[in-house]
């Protein structure tokens, strides 16, 4: 995903605690190392990554970009990757892989910690943390009441102008694959079209340049992950939010939970070691990283090892979504088809 700003402390304790962890094993002996092809928030990644190496000594090199882009340059790379675990925001990306044979097998024990429902269904990565689709507006310009209800609403002409939106953020396409399964194509492409062009003027490249636009009124609203709000409120202080978000009608399908995952490459060198990172993202202390914002600045649902999150958020169990498996979520293909014939790809 673009637009990771909140970079700064973490990334140098990683950078340091991977140095320790080569000086400090057992045996003397330099240190195993992986290498991480992370599509996550980078702070986030670097606050897991300090903490694994520190408990296995593992070293992990890291390498971000968006999700996608990793993605095909896994492709490209063949067996020749040099990436061993692939860390990703949304699951499309890691299903995509899979169905190209790239991806090996998760640890069953791995797999167990976190529910099936949110794993991969051939067992070819592991989910380790969920976020919420939401509307975020701004009071000033637009009040709850006269917001839409439904994800079809923002089609509607009196909203020109008035939304703001990511197109080419990954987090809008199980929107897109939503609709699409609700409704069918024919009607999603119409949609997509009208949507373009309520949202002519405010297409932003990411989300955080949503949630900016909407909070300092130059916008009436968009659609992010639940997340951007919390994680602006962290960086510009509570007093400084002139923003609110709220959720579509329940079972809409633009109330969509995406989850984040981890895979291990088929032509990784370093299995054994790929595999405990893998348990570490999912284990307790994994998931308790990702549950305390001071640590992560994550703001993302963990979903593994019996974990809940710490933040002020509507609690995970009490989301009411669309009823949709990632199964269906896919490869997020046709939901970029549709979106590349509507005009905003």
């Amino acid at each position: 995903m673009t637009g990771k700003r909140w970079l700064a402390a973490i990334a140098g304790v990683a950078t340091c605690c991977a140095l320790l962890a080569g000086c400090g094993t057992a045996s003397g002996t330099a240190a195993q190392t992986i290498t991480l092809y992370n599509g996550q928030h980078e702070q986030t990644a670097d606050a897991l990554v300090a903490a694994f190496e520190k408990a296995t000594g593992i070293v992990v090199n890291i390498r971000s970009d968006d999700e996608d882009t990793l993605a095909d340059e896994i492709v490209t790379e063949g067996s020749h990757s040099p990436a061993d675990v692939f860390y990703t925001e949304n699951s499309p990306p890691l299903e995509s892989l899979q169905a190209k044979g790239l991806l090996a097998k998760v640890d069953s024990s791995t797999l167990s910690r976190t529910p099936d429902k949110y794993n991969s269904p051939g067992g070819d990565w592991v989910g380790v943390s969920a976020r919420v689709s939401v509307l975020i507006y701004n009071p000033s310009l637009i009040s709850a009441s006269k917001l839409p209800t439904h994800v079809s609403q923002l089609a509607d002409a009196k909203y020109k102008g008035k939304l703001a939106l990511a197109p080419q953020e990954t987090d809008f396409q199980p929107i897109v694959t939503a609709y699409d399964r609700a409704y069918g194509k024919s009607a999603t492409l119409g949609w997509l079209k009208a949507v373009d062009a309520n949202a002519s003027g405010h297409i932003y490249s990411d989300n955080e340049t949503i949630a900016d636009e909407v909070n300092r009124g130059a916008v009436a609203f968009g659609i992010v992950n639940q997340y951007y709000w919390y994680r602006l409120r962290a960086e510009i202080g509570a007093s400084n939010v002139h923003s609110d978000i709220t959720h579509f009608a329940a079972g809409d399908p633009g109330y969509v939970v995406d989850v984040s995952g981890a895979a291990i490459l088929k032509s990784s060198t370093h299995q054994a070691a790929a595999q405990k990172f893998l348990a570490f993202l999912v284990s307790k202390q994994g998931q308790s990283i990702i549950a305390d914002p001071a640590k992560s600045i994550s703001f993302e649902y963990p979903i593994a090892s019996g974990v809940t999150t710490q933040a002020p958020e509507t609690p995970f169990d009490q989301l009411q979504p669309y009823p949709m498996t990632i199964g269906d979520l896919g490869t997020g293909a046709t939901a970029i088809a549709l979106m590349r014939q509507a005009g905003l790809l």
